[in-house]
């Protein structure tokens, strides 16, 4: 008889599981904001070195004086057909624009991800110079943890992973919205991702909303102004216009290659 009983009970909660599922909800289309942070104290302090000290030290205490620590910047993310297209949203003019011209604390990509295919295309503002960076879509060995945590009104996971070989990214996703992107070129997770940190440069995305609404083809469509060149074309140009940059070559580097 008790045997029966848990066998019963068993088959209620498989019942109960399954007719969950059935009735859950996903998203597949919708345009998410997101809200990109700088802590700019920080990022201006990396570039101290003993060759500008004397100089760029007292410029960054007058900085600290007058501006905010953190610099927030706005982007949208449209998504559906298992398509994203990440959009910056020009900010609004400031009047201290000394160390803007930093890629790190910028928006410079209009990014085009076609999740069917797994190919990119990024329209990347490079000073004055403009590319189209058409190639796969940039493969990253995530690590999914246990840690969740609620962004947006979705509960999502945490990711871990490296890029660039040595750069470490945190992201968490939802896999509520089935389109596996996220904000600029990161994506190749069960769902789309809703928080993305990169600790070491002092960088967050986090969605601030998401709205569930239907997003066509043309919403969808890819930039097409640009010097056409693949990821290694793009590096290799950049590498050998920096090459007489000393330090401060590596930091723009991986800004924009990022």
């Amino acid at each position: 008889m008790k045997k029966f009983i848990l066998f019963t009970t068993a088959l209620l909660v498989l019942g109960s599981s399954c007719l969950f599922a059935q009735n859950k909800h996903f998203t597949t289309n919708g345009i998410i904001e997101y809200e990109k942070s700088v802590n700019m104290y920080a990022v201006f302090q990396k570039i101290i070195d003993k060759d500008n000290e004397a100089w760029l030290q007292p410029a960054f205490d007058s900085y600290k004086k007058t501006q905010p620590q953190f610099r927030k910047l706005k982007s949208t993310l449209a998504f559906g057909n298992n398509k994203t297209l990440f959009t910056p949203i020009e900010p609004e003019a400031q009047g201290n624009t000394f160390f803007l011209d930093n890629p790190m604390v910028g928006q410079n990509n209009t990014v085009q991800t076609d999740l069917n295919t797994y190919t990119s295309i990024d329209q990347k503002k490079v000073f004055e110079s403009v590319f189209l960076v058409k190639d796969s879509v940039r493969k990253i060995n995530w690590k999914i943890t246990t840690e969740t945590r609620e962004i947006a009104g979705f509960t999502c996971r945490r990711a871990n992973a490296l890029v660039l070989d040595s750069v470490y990214v945190v992201a968490f996703y939802t896999d509520d919205i089935t389109v596996p992107g996220g904000p600029e070129s990161f994506a190749g997770l069960p769902g789309m991702i809703l928080g993305l940190a990169i600790p070491h440069e002092n960088v967050t995305w986090f969605a601030t909303k998401v709205s569930e609404v239907p997003v066509d083809d043309k919403a969808l469509a890819a930039p097409k102004k640009g010097k056409a060149v693949d990821r290694k074309g793009l590096t290799a140009t950049l590498t050998d216009v920096m090459k007489n940059w000393g330090n401060q070559s590596n930091i723009y580097l991986k800004a924009f290659i990022l």
